[in-house]
Formats: C-alpha cells, structure tokens, sequence
C-alpha cells in the first residue's frame, strides 16, 4: 500500500481519574491515501516511541483512524508532571509476516497530569520557640512555615495561617508571621503556648497542628539584681512578698547566731555593656544607737579599766549627783549606753569646779570625746567650743581649748613664760568631713608638745595648719575650765559663756601626764556590731576591699562583674554582743561602675534595706537544789558539821565576758 499522507493528532485537553489510576485521552489521525486499494486505506495499530512513557494507544475505528491514548499504569502528578513522546499510526497492508505495513509520520505527543489536593499541610518543625521583651510591639516575633507535597500550585501553596488558641494576645499573617497585639508584661505571665493550623489554597487544612512557645523576658535595667520577680499567681500563692528587684528587703537577726549573710543572692545586672571596673559601697548606719553602733554596756571608766588606758584621768561629763552636779542643768539624749549622751543646744554649758579641773598639764596629756556634730545653719559660724579653759576675772586670754569652726577642729594650747619664751606652736587645725556628718565618732587628742596628733575612730590625722604665737604673761588671775562653751570674766559687765557648741557630747575626759597608744584607743571606740565578709580566701584575686575603723563602710572594688557578685554575696552582718540593742539597722548600697574610656558609663541604683535585730532571751539565773535536808542528830554534833548546800546549782545563761552583764545595761 502507498501511502501518500500524514498523520494530523488532535488532542482535546487531559482528563485524569485519580481514583482509578489511569489517565485516558482520545486521538483523532485524518490520512489521506491515495491508493486504489480500499482495503488498504484502513488504520489497524498505533505505536509509541519513548522511554518507559506509561501510556498505549488503541484502535477504535479502523475505517475513521480514530483511536484511543490511555494510561498503562499509574500516573502520578507528584511523580511526573507531564510527558513528550511520539506516536505513529500503521496501515492494514501487512502480510503475512507483517513486513509490508506501512507507518505515518511522526506526531509528537504532550500530556500534561492535572493534580488533585490529596496532600494535607505539614509543618516544617515539630515546635517552634521564641523569645520577647516585655512592653514591646513586636512587627515579626517568629515565622512558621508549613509545605505540601501536591503538586500543583493550587495545592502546593500555603495560603493561610490560624491561631486556634482562644484569647492570646498574638495574630499570624498569611506567611507565618507571628506578632502581638498588646504590650506583654512579665510579672502579668512569664511564658506563653499557642497552637497554629496551616491551610493550602485548596482550604485544605494540615492534618497536626503545631505548638508555639513564646517567652517572656523582663526589661534588662542596669542595678542589683538577685531571686526573678514574683509573678502575680506566686503572690496570690503568698510567695514572700517582701522581695524587691529580686533581693530580701529585710535581714532578721537573732542574738548569738553569729556572722549573717545580708545578699546571698545579690548580682549585679549590666545589660552586657563592657566595663572596666566596678566599686560598691555598703554601708550600715547606726547613727541612732547610743554612740553610732551597738557598743558595749560598760562605763567609760570601766571600759577605759578593760582596754588597759592609763590611770588618772577627769571626767569633765559625769553623770548628775550630789559631787558632780554641774551637769544637772544639761539637756541629756536617751542614749542606750551607759555613759549619758550630753546635747548643747547652742545655749547651755557647764563650769567645771575648780576641784575637778587637772591642774598638773604637762608637755604631755591627752583630751578624749565623743562628739556628734553637724554643720552650722549660719553663713558665717561661729566658734563652738566644747571644751574652754579661760581667764575667770579681768581678762579673756584662752589658755587651752577644743574647739569647732566652719567644720574644723582646732585645739588652742597657749604656755606662759614661767615654762616657755620663744615662740611655739599654739593653735592645730584639722579639716575632716566627719567633724559635720551629724554621725558619732571618737575623737582623742595626744599632746606631746610640741608635737600634737588627732585621732578619730582610731585613724591617726596629721593637722594640717599649725599656727605659732608668743606665750602668754604669767598672771595671779585663776583661771575657769567650762564645756560646751567659753566663759568670758573680763573686759565684759556681766560675765558670761560665749561661743555655744551645738551638738552632742559623751565621755569627754582629760588624762594630765600621759598620752594614750594607738591599741588603747583602737579598743575604747571597738564597736561591737558591724559588716563582715565570709569565706575571704573564695574572693577572686582581682577583688579588693577595706573597711573603715569602725566596719560599718565596707568598699568592694574589682574589674570583673561576677566577682563583685561573688564577694557581695558574702557581706555580712555580726553583732558579737549576746545582748544586743534590739531595733533596725539601715544598710545602703551604693554603685560606681566605670567603662572603657569613660568616668561613669552606667547608673546603677542606690539600694536599702534593713537588718532587724530581734530582741535578745531574757537572761536567766536558775537555782537548783534539795529543798529538804534530813540527818541524824550525831553528824550535827559531830566534829565535820553538815554542808546544807551540798548539791546546790546555780545556772546562768549569761555568758561570761559578755559586757552587758557585767556592765549592767543593755
């Protein structure tokens, strides 16, 4: 057979069963022959050439050449998208061995798989977590991202995102991204989970949904930090409340227990800013317990017999009786100790009696005082004697003083020429920021003339000014020694006090003839209550720090930050005395952090807090005994007698040394 035509395919668009696997399509073939051989003309087989293409052809009308194209197999749009293969259609002219049949030109075929949504949603991670910062909107806090295995892009594509979680302060856009909708706080709720669905653009949904967790953190503020914050559910649960920025606003102590740690879970928060040194300041403040701390109950004249002072010194303060009235008329403060605490209020003063006043100074003696003073409310002050020895007729020469002015100690110490002619050191000064800090502090002054030094809380002061004079003229004028003020006997009509102290005074003793060492005085000003680090040899080598005499300032300095925490765990309180003043200590913290290049860089928070101390067992004395004593008449009589007391025990809980019992206060 001649064939003298071509194969013409027309393919209308693809219909897929998925249900049965098979994808069928019709093939339509016009030829044209131009044979005379009707037989001949017909269309008998189709065939297709290409690798493994999962589609056969078959012949549905010989005479028409129209035929079917039909899938062989499964056809799979995941798989394989579409298909290019060629097809050619045979003529019935074949022989017996089918050698003569006759094939068209080559018609390429294109199929293209049309999909179904069979394919649900799936996310990419099994959980998704986040973090924020409290008080923040937040335009993308995270992205969940879910994808489907159809196919098409109908199917294949995520359209949408929900939060199926009711009432969340969160909503999720159509990519994933989640944000708030309101500012979180962290004390409100610490941490949050939702759930989210993910849907493709067929609406089909993602069979699993996927959690969400989103935490919570407070605001980073530079300052002391310690324990997290109690959220509003552990306050309803009554967690301590007593917490502030993490840290125990209040310390009990119990007399006896020993050293207590005051911040054992204090650090210092820096936002992660680079420093290059840190100073902290703790600081306990006792100004309204007796003399400024919690010292022993002894006398000064038993506590001067205890530290091993020199002998022979004048109480110029003593407490009012029938010998030492001249401090009756003095105002006095409620002090603990048992030494009364004097205060001149810028109009009384006492005349010591002549009796009394030390009439042996020599080149060496020693003044001693406790002293609370602030500064003066006028421009210009006044002096404010605490101690006068002055003319008490004709004249107002000063012989010797101790006085305050604009903040400075001066001691005034004038010779007559019955001891020297040349001139000499008269007049020492002493500027001192304690003169004015309105707190209690101990002040002696040695004199080993010419030489004169001050001591002040056992720290030794150099003046800084010392003002020679011509001594003064030997007189038969007696003189008068009064304190908190200048008596002044001559040149005036009426004589009378001048130059009021305005203060408070304790204690103030004068020694003629020797001086008093360092130890002693160390001991006379010991304090039995103040600040403690523990565990010193855990401190990092970078660490330092020092106390003030009396260990109520400690300064801890140091270049890295968790060693300052470490050393600032370890600040503690004692209070060595078994029966203490009991009430509130303040204790303030303050901050100085340096950066690179920079003075100060951050400002970090002063904080507060109190130590309580709790009031002390009342002491006890128990006697114990046989109430009943039965012996024969002969042991009476005898030559050994009868012990009656025998097994008498006397039990005390007051330990021995403790000053309170022995000094009778507390």
């Amino acid at each position: 057979m001649n064939l003298a035509a071509g194969i013409d395919p027309q393919l209308p668009n693809s219909r897929s069963s998925k249900s049965s696997g098979l994808l069928t399509y019709r093939l339509s073939v016009a030829i044209r022959l131009t044979c005379s051989i009707i037989q001949q003309g017909e269309i008998c087989a189709f065939q297709i050439h290409g690798q493994d293409a999962p589609f056969e052809a078959v012949v549905l009308n010989r005479t028409s050449g129209e035929g079917l194209l039909r899938a062989s197999g499964a056809v799979d749009c995941e798989t394989q998208k579409e298909y290019t293969f060629v097809i050619q259609a045979y003529d019935c002219g074949a022989g017996p061995s089918g050698a003569d049949w006759k094939k068209s030109h080559k018609a390429v075929v294109h199929i293209q798989v049309d999909d179904v949504n069979e394919f649900s949603p799936a996310f990419r991670e099994s959980v998704y977590k986040a973090s924020v910062t409290e008080g923040r909107i937040y335009d993308s806090i995270l992205q969940v991202e879910a994808w489907d295995q159809d196919c098409s892009p109908q199917y294949s594509q995520i359209c949408n995102y929900d939060i199926v979680t009711p009432g969340t302060p969160f909503a999720i856009d159509r990519n994933g991204n989640i944000r708030n909708t309101e500012r979180l706080s962290y004390e409100k709720q610490q941490s949050y989970m939702i759930t989210v669905m993910a849907f493709d653009c067929g609406q089909r949904s993602s069979k699993e949904s996927v959690a969400v967790h989103i935490d919570v953190k407070p605001v980073c503020k530079s300052g002391w930090q310690g324990q997290s914050r109690v959220t509003a559910h552990e306050k309803d649960k009554g967690v301590c409340c007593s917490l502030t920025s993490g840290w125990n606003k209040r310390v009990d102590y119990e007399p006896g227990t020993g050293s207590r740690q005051l911040f054992p879970k204090l650090r210092l928060e820096t936002c992660g800013g680079p420093l290059s040194s840190v100073r902290a300041t703790v600081e306990l403040q006792t100004s309204h317990i007796g003399k400024g701390c919690d010292r022993e109950t002894y006398s000064e004249k038993s506590l001067q017999k205890l530290c091993g002072a020199a002998s022979g010194s004048t109480d110029l303060l003593p407490t009012p009786s029938a010998s030492t009235n001249w401090t009756a008329s003095l105002l006095t403060d409620s002090g603990r100790d048992s030494d009364l605490i004097y205060h001149f209020d810028g109009r009384q003063a006492a005349n010591v009696p002549d009796r009394v006043v030390p009439q042996n100074l020599t080149d060496q003696f020693t003044i001693a005082t406790w002293m609370k003073h602030g500064p003066s409310p006028a421009l210009r002050a006044e002096k404010e004697t605490l101690l006068c020895n002055s003319d008490k007729t004709e004249t107002n020469r000063h012989h010797y003083s101790l006085y305050v002015h604009n903040c400075r100690l001066v001691f005034l110490l004038r010779r007559d020429f019955t001891q020297v002619d040349t001139f000499r050191p008269a007049e020492f000064h002493w500027k001192l920021e304690q003169i004015c800090d309105k707190e209690w502090h101990y002040y002696v002054i040695n004199v080993e003339f010419p030489a004169v030094t001050l001591f002040v809380d056992g720290v030794t002061y150099e003046p800084y000014l010392v003002t020679d004079d011509w001594p003064i003229h030997s007189t038969q004028i007696d003189t008068q020694l009064t304190v908190g003020a200048c008596w002044q006997g001559g040149e005036v009509t009426t004589p009378r006090f001048t130059q009021y102290f305005q203060g408070s005074l304790s204690g103030l003793t004068i020694r003629p003839g020797r001086i008093e060492t360092q130890k002693v005085i160390s001991c006379l000003q010991a304090c039995k209550e103040g600040l403690d680090i523990n565990s010193l040899e855990s401190l990092g080598k970078d660490i330092k720090f020092h106390f003030n005499p009396a260990q109520s300032v400690l300064v801890v300095e140091g270049e890295d930050v968790n060693s300052i925490n470490t050393a600032m765990t370890k600040v503690s309180y004692i209070n060595s005395r078994q029966f203490p003043t009991s009430g509130l200590r303040r204790v303030h913290i303050t901050t100085t952090v340096q950066c690179f290049g920079e003075d100060s860089c951050l400002s970090i928070p002063d904080i507060k807090a109190v130590v309580m101390v709790l009031p002390p067992s009342e002491p006890r004395i128990t006697i114990t005994g046989s109430n009943r004593l039965v012996r024969p008449a002969s042991d009476v009589r005898g030559p050994l007698l009868v012990a009656p007391f025998k097994d008498l025990r006397i039990t005390s809980t007051v330990i021995k040394g403790d000053g309170s019992a022995l000094g009778g206060g507390g």
